[in-house]
């Protein structure tokens, strides 16, 4: 498993925002078949390699967001491939850490390791450390609405919309999924971060509604109601 995969649309498209790319190096390939599965459902883009001098050069060739290795990682000690990383390049590096492992965590941490995650690996876990690590310098552009991460700031056809937070992370979570359906489930994982039962069933609906509203998708065109599922946020592109 050693080729980048592709996004679960099938591939980027021209003019469609860029999605989270994650290199993971680790030995246990079926473990991150399985992790790359779920991430890709969560519209995270997923290599993985199973020792250190394989990610050593995808870290190179792919230039991917975010790296997660291994404390076991063979041929290259998880230390030395941090030191080598941050010496070319920022990317943030995670650490994977199972049990009896708190020395090389401790090690990689000291090289310029960015956090430890615990392993096996937990998507709730893992999920939001990739995004908060590989949302900077970034502006999603799908047709005539301008999302830019760092400012949280909306443009449509230039203009400046003002978004209330949480209509602004509703439309952050709908960009980067673009052309796929999320379920009420997912954004209220992801947006909300509760469970169904936490939050009134129409909430979605509302702020759904207003934020149609604020971006002027009259006719819904924009963002799609996917009847009894979820939503859905279409590009120009897309014949829905």
């Amino acid at each position: 498993m050693n080729q980048p995969r592709a996004t679960p649309d099938g591939g980027a498209r021209p003019g469609a925002p860029s999605v989270p790319m994650l290199l993971v190096a680790d030995p246990d390939t079926a473990g991150v078949e399985m992790l790359a599965d779920a991430l890709g459902r969560e519209g995270v883009q997923v290599t993985g390699v199973a020792d250190g001098a394989q990610a050593l050069f995808q870290a190179g060739a792919l230039g991917p967001d975010v790296v997660l290795v291994s404390a076991s990682l063979p041929l290259i000690t998880p230390v030395d491939f941090v030191r080598a990383v941050r010496a070319n390049r920022p990317i943030p590096v995670l650490l994977g850490v199972g049990e009896g492992q708190a020395e090389p965590a401790m090690q990689a941490l000291s090289a310029g390791a960015t956090a430890c995650v615990a392993r096996p690996y937990r998507l709730q876990e893992l999920l939001p450390l990739i995004q908060s690590t590989a949302g900077t310098n970034r502006i999603i552009t799908v047709g005539d609405v301008e999302l830019d991460v760092n400012a949280y700031q909306v443009r449509v056809g230039g203009r400046v919309v003002h978004l209330p937070l949480r209509e602004f992370e509703l439309l952050h979570y709908l960009m980067r999924n673009l052309d796929r359906t999320v379920t009420r489930e997912q954004i209220m994982r992801h947006v909300w971060h509760a469970s169904g039962d936490d939050v009134a069933t129409n909430t979605i609906a509302v702020h759904v509604k207003r934020l149609r509203a604020r971006l002027g998708d009259t006719d819904d065109s924009l963002i799609q109601t996917v009847r009894g599922v979820g939503y859905r946020l279409l590009s120009p592109e897309s014949d829905g």
